[in-house]
């Protein structure tokens, strides 16, 4: 699947010419044949984006609770044909909504305050981890981008282990749908909730909360966070950094987990 296109472009002063564009698909996700919400997002790395979202958004508990996943592509979209446990499928149903979602807003269409928050608990210590760590995974991944250095509009998501190296790097149009890319590579991988994730975007409340989700508390993003972001951290025992670049950050929640954060 295609995940960027030519189109013209006029710039004042310079001669015609093709530029590239980042695509923007819908992408219906459907369990055990029955929908349950749509989103826009980039088409590649979809089965991560099946296992992530349905770890994030708690549909499943743990990644052997997806069967299969079927991408089929069709004219107004592709839809992730999701076969889930029995079980899942059952708490689905209680619970189920259906929702647009879009590239800027990862709560669009919850139907009440209280499906915007997660009953989720606090995230274990974990080992200490050197900041330097971060400023090198910092420093390698815009290396990585490479939908982002084509087009110039993804974001992109990673792990980011003790030594400063990075894996599991996932690009999309949309900030959540890029960690929810991570976060699914990762638990199809059967990998521990080890290390820290690399955002390039701002650190939203539902960005803290999917980290959380899959026991991740270092959570470090080249922006911004919210306010709502900085509290969620802080109760769920999540290290928030923001402004991650070059050789410095900002760190809002448990600086403590941080080596080389000076108070």
């Amino acid at each position: 699947m295609t995940v960027q296109c030519a189109v013209p472009v006029t710039r004042p002063g310079l001669a015609a010419a093709l530029d590239s564009v980042a695509e923007e698909t819908p992408i219906a996700f459907e369990y055990n044949g029955i929908s349950h919400a749509v989103m826009l997002a980039s088409p590649a790395d979809l089965e991560d984006l099946a296992f992530g979202f349905s770890l994030t958004e708690g549909i499943i508990d743990r990644a052997r609770d997806i069967f299969d996943v079927e991408v089929d592509v069709g004219e107004q979209g592709i839809t992730l044909s999701i076969e889930v446990a029995a079980e899942a499928f059952a708490r689905l149903k209680a619970r189920r909504r259906s929702f647009a979602g879009r590239t800027g807003c990862g709560l669009c269409g919850t139907e009440s305050l209280e499906q915007v928050v997660r009953d989720l608990p606090p995230v274990g210590a974990g080992r200490p981890f050197a900041v330097a760590a971060l400023y090198e995974g910092m420093r390698r991944l815009p290396h990585l981008q490479h939908l982002q250095q084509a087009t110039g509009a993804a974001h992109a998501a990673c792990r980011v282990g003790s030594d400063g190296a990075i894996e599991f790097v996932r690009e999309d149009v949309g900030r959540h749908n890029a960690l929810d890319k991570t976060l699914g590579a990762l638990a199809r991988a059967g990998n521990a909730a080890e290390g820290g994730l690399i955002v390039t975007s701002r650190a939203s409340f539902e960005m803290v909360q999917k980290a959380a989700a899959l026991g991740y508390g270092l959570l470090a993003a080249v922006s911004a966070p919210t306010a709502a972001a900085v509290r969620l951290a802080e109760r769920l025992n999540v290290t928030l950094v923001g402004f991650l670049r070059g050789d410095h950050c900002a760190v809002y929640s448990h600086a403590e987990r941080l080596q080389g954060v000076k108070p």
